[in-house]
């Protein structure tokens, strides 16, 4: 059997209940190591085979699967956040499927979540904005075009980017393209829940001059959106005493 295992966002205790129990039961973990917490490794019970993916190719990963499969082992693979976000687990599992090996998805806090918990931010603020995207500028892996950082910035909706601290200069400038004011909020958060976490309030138009004057290079993301600086919203009307719910009539 194999266990795909979101680690959390970063601090070790935010691993989930059952991905810590999985963690302790593998006989193999084959981990990203550019990413995931090592403190995690302890979970690990005596004798476990621990490799770091980030030094293997999807083959060689799928190799020590297949080993471990042959010696009806259980192997857990480690993602950082949660597999499902930028995780490369879908070709993984494709493979697994046509050998017809079992497999499992344990979920995990995203560093997405572990951001906005940095900053006691809330994404969805009533009047604000209720529709968060998630994204990543194109790099050395490209993004389809009909997902372009400014057809999303259009919408004013809150905005999470991921895996573009090196380009916050274009980030910044696609960003205004699309219809973001350059004084529109932002913010920039270097490994949310880690030990050395790092938060900066800025602007749209200050991303590049703020990660520069932070040293932050690598391991961030940036949050973009009115909820940044949460300076105007509407009340919830869920716990809006004038609000009826199937739990609560509405007080006259």
């Amino acid at each position: 059997m194999i266990h795909f295992v979101g680690a959390g966002s970063g601090a070790p205790d935010l691993i989930t209940i059952r991905g810590k129990k999985y963690l302790e039961e593998a006989d193999v973990i084959i981990y990203a190591g550019s990413l995931v917490n090592p403190q995690l490794l302890d979970y690990a019970r005596e004798g476990c085979e621990i490799y770091n993916s980030a030094k293997m190719t999807l083959e060689e990963v799928l190799d020590v699967m297949y080993a471990a499969e042959e010696k009806d082992l259980v192997t857990v693979r480690l993602h950082t956040g949660d597999p499902c976000l930028y995780g490369a687990i879908r070709e993984q599992m494709d493979v697994l499927d046509e050998k017809e090996i079992a497999y499992d998805s344990c979920p995990g806090v995203s560093s997405f979540c572990g951001a906005a918990s940095a900053l006691n931010l809330e994404y969805t603020l009533p009047d604000v904005s209720q529709s968060v995207v998630i994204t990543r500028m194109a790099g050395r892996t490209p993004v389809p075009e009909k997902e372009s950082i400014e057809s999303f910035a259009s919408h004013h909706a809150t905005m999470v980017v991921f895996l573009s601290t090196g380009m916050l200069e274009e980030l910044s400038s696609r960003l205004i393209e699309g219809g973001y004011t350059a004084d529109t909020p932002a913010a920039i958060v270097y490994k949310a829940t880690w030990e050395d976490e790092k938060t900066a309030v800025c602007t749209v138009g200050t991303l590049a001059e703020t990660a520069k004057k932070e040293n932050i290079t690598k391991t961030a993301l940036m949050i973009i959106g009115d909820v940044v600086t949460h300076s105007h919203y509407q009340r919830s009307e869920l716990y809006n005493p004038a609000f009826t719910t199937e739990f609560r009539q509405a007080s006259k």
